[in-house]
């Protein structure tokens, strides 16, 4: 059987993609649901420019058994980065892990053409991430650079989740669960037919939850509202997503989106009623307590918090991973890779001066005090 290595640049060819997509998808350990062929292919139609669509495909005996999901971007460099863009927390490509080696070997001899051109920039690759075996394999310049912080919990169900905490800090907990039973909350898994009708609840009530206060300007953008309503109830019907609500006294006071693989759960978006805070209810809880659900048992997965570390998500003592960037050239395009590099420690440097910024401003706030 032969192996050949295809460029797909039509928008309707990949979304002819879903079954062999799939398949792969399944055969993808490492995957996560970012690499999911519904959230893809939605996230192109949203977001996606004209023209730009770089989806490599390696197929084995005409079996589908390594992708490649990228777009062209023209700025500050050119560059071929992976779909899913800012609103996906992590990027990959997808390997069949019973052609790993043959389809790695493939696969990346088919960036390296591509690479003739363009800088290959993968940001958001999870630790393990199958672009890890490209990265071993390429052969011309290369960089990593450390990229988002994100939090993660074993799977484990919450009971065990509490045994990992110091004694006192298990008892508060312990006491907000009990509080959800006196409140009245009501956990609800939302099937695929009811799905759009529930993520609008959960858009809504997630406008609410920040009125008047800093949020992600892009949830609240249409474009983002119909790359979910058009996404997530595939997923759900796959597997690959589930839709909780939260009803007290029959009404939704909270909704809660969390996407699944086959070895992590991620708690992405969710909407709540300020109602909830007003009844002492601890929705960090709540949510962690329904997550949690489709952790462990059969099928353990890791429990993502996602990008952020946030305060309130080291309560539970979560392990803090570091995604990886990956910058991929050859001799050609080794001046991109040199202009890329120098824009990240610009960031960095930036990023740092904002924080030595904060921490005097808060130092000299409590000298007041």
């Amino acid at each position: 059987m032969t192996t050949t290595v295809g460029l797909c640049v039509d928008e309707a060819e990949f979304a002819s993609l879903a079954g062999p997509w799939g398949r792969l998808y399944r055969a993808c350990g490492e995957a996560t649901p970012f690499q999911s062929h519904a959230w893809l292919t939605s996230w192109w139609r949203s977001y996606g420019r004209p023209g730009r669509l770089r989806v490599l495909l390696v197929r084995h005996g005409g079996e589908l058994i390594a992708a490649a999901p990228l777009t062209r971007v023209h700025g500050p460099v050119p560059a071929l980065r992976p779909l899913g863009g800012a609103i996906s927390d992590f990027a990959d490509v997808l390997l069949d892990a019973g052609h790993r080696d043959r389809a790695a070997d493939a696969l990346t001899e088919g960036l390296r053409g591509l690479a003739r051109t363009a800088l290959i920039d993968f940001r958001e690759a999870r630790p393990g991430s199958c672009v890890e075996s490209v990265y071993e394999r390429w052969r011309g310049p290369r960089r990593q650079l450390a990229d988002s912080r994100c939090l993660e919990l074993p799977p484990l169900p919450v009971d065990e989740l509490l045994k990992r905490l110091p004694s006192t800090t298990a008892q508060r907990a312990r006491a907000k669960l009990r509080k959800l039973t006196a409140a009245g909350v009501r956990a609800r898994v939302v099937p695929a037919d009811e799905v759009e009708r529930s993520l609008g609840t959960l858009l809504r009530l997630h406008q609410l939850q920040w009125q008047g206060r800093k949020v992600t300007s892009e949830h609240l953008r249409p474009r983002f509202r119909e790359h979910l309503l058009r996404s997530v109830r595939p997923m759900v019907a796959a597997g690959d997503a589930v839709v909780t609500e939260f009803r007290v006294d029959d009404e939704v006071l909270a909704a809660d989106l969390t996407l699944l693989s086959a070895r992590l759960a991620g708690g992405y978006l969710y909407g709540a009623h300020p109602h909830l805070r007003e009844r002492k209810v601890d929705v960090a809880t709540m949510l962690l307590d329904a997550c949690t659900r489709h952790t462990s048992g059969e099928h353990p997965r890791t429990l993502s918090l996602l990008r952020g570390d946030e305060p309130y998500k080291h309560h539970w003592r979560p392990e803090q991973i570091t995604n990886r960037r990956f910058l991929l050239a050859r001799a050609s395009t080794a001046p991109l890779l040199a202009a890329a590099l120098g824009e990240a420690a610009a960031r960095e440097w930036a990023r740092r001066m904002r924080q030595e910024r904060r921490e005097r401003a808060e130092r000299q706030e409590r000298a007041r005090r």
